[in-house]
């Protein structure tokens, strides 16, 4: 077993889960999840470039004294400090999955998820984010039930929160394949959750196993996609609004590291870089020299940004020491930093070894993906193409 030296913060995020799972009842929770990230909502090469590449050496005339720093922070010799093992891998699942669920009635189901998802990601690796976006859209209203997947005229997925979100052709393209494999067996609410999980391994991230049994829920409402949260939200209202959908401050701050990889619109940063709170100046949370870079990358709000400047195509923990350095990219990012309820957690992410993030991350992950509502799953339904619900055939 690995042991790590770790200091007082890194013990608080690996306590807290304990402290806070007495409040779960675990039974039906209610999704939780995200802001305006655009998971590549378009390729780069749509445009006619190639992706934005924050370079630190641009721009050195307005450079801040941290330029060139050592994102580690100075050790205290006199902290506490105490080797203890990495958390346990076995998680609860929710009462109405299970591992098995398809071992008899699809036992090819996840090879079939993975052999497509790889095809699509292999052709647009932009793709991998897009599906992680997918999901957390999904799981955010009605818990994940694959309401974000019905295409009808004042559906989830119509609404103006939801017209970058991209991968519905993947998991249509699956659901397809599935059908000719397991006729009305597999759920493609099962189908994007395990989808998310292959993306996630394909930028280099953490496999973990994902339990099956989700119906798909028959009912999507427009107006249902703006409970999911925009980038400009303060942390007291995203601590909330996680608390009242079964997640915790935890869950919010490693969750949040997805934006490791993916990029944003410019459109949902530009209120930080020229007018911000109604100052006439830029967001003073932001490094100087970034801010100057992102205001010649988003001259249009159409323009897309890396959401993580400095390793873009990796799935890493770089995405933590880029807020201890002022460079958090949404408001939503950046403020997870200047909170002390969540800035410890950040510390402590940035400073472990980047396996304890990839452990944490399937461990949220994984709990948003358990996240059901009674009346989705016990109305609900396997349908057989992802974007209507069974009755329109």
């Amino acid at each position: 077993m690995k042991y790590y030296s770790i200091s007082f913060g890194f013990l608080l995020i690996l306590v807290l889960p304990l402290i806070l799972a007495s409040a779960q009842n675990g039974k039906y929770e209610r999704a939780a999840y995200h802001d305006s990230y655009e998971g590549a909502a378009q390729d780069d090469q749509d445009q006619g470039q190639g992706p934005a590449t924050y370079d630190k050496n641009d721009d050195k005339e307005s450079e801040p004294e941290q330029n060139g720093q050592n994102y580690e922070q100075d050790g205290d010799d006199n902290a506490p400090s105490l080797d203890i093992p990495t958390l346990l891998d076995n998680l609860a699942s929710d009462d109405l999955l299970s591992f098995g669920y398809y071992s008899k009635s699809c036992p090819k189901a996840e090879s079939i998820i993975n052999k497509y998802v790889a095809k699509w990601v292999e052709e647009d690796r932009t793709l991998a984010a897009s599906l992680l976006r997918l999901h957390f859209h999904d799981c955010a209203v009605h818990g994940c039930d694959a309401s974000i997947l019905l295409n009808h005229e004042g559906s989830e997925r119509t609404a103006e929160a939801s017209k970058s979100l991209r991968g519905f052709e993947v998991i249509d393209d699956i659901k397809a394949e599935m059908e000719k494999e397991c006729p009305r067996t597999v759920s493609c609410a099962d189908i994007l959750t395990a989808a998310s999980r292959d993306a996630t391994v394909l930028l280099g991230g953490p496999y973990w196993d994902v339990p099956y049994g989700r119906k798909d829920g028959k009912v999507s409402v427009e107006k249902d996609a703006e409970l999911v949260p925009m980038g400009r939200e303060n942390i007291t209202t995203l601590i909330e609004f996680y608390q009242s959908n079964g997640l915790n401050v935890i869950d919010l701050v490693v969750l949040s590291g997805a934006h490791t990889i993916g990029r944003a619109t410019c459109g949902s940063l530009q209120f930080r870089l020229y007018n911000y709170a109604g100052t006439g100046r830029q967001d003073d949370s932001l490094d100087s020299r970034y801010a100057n870079f992102l205001k010649r990358k988003c001259r249009w709000a159409s323009e897309y940004v890396d959401l993580d400047a400095t390793t873009p195509q990796t799935f890493d923990s770089v995405y933590y020491k880029n807020l201890q350095a002022k460079m958090g990219l949404l408001l939503t990012d950046q403020s997870l930093y200047s909170d002390p309820r969540t800035s410890p957690i950040v510390d402590a992410l940035a400073d472990a070894p980047s396996e304890f993030f990839n452990h944490q991350f399937a461990v949220s992950m994984t709990r948003l993906g358990n996240i059901l509502v009674p009346a989705a799953q016990d109305g609900g339904e396997i349908r057989t193409k992802c974007y209507s619900v069974n009755s329109n055939y």
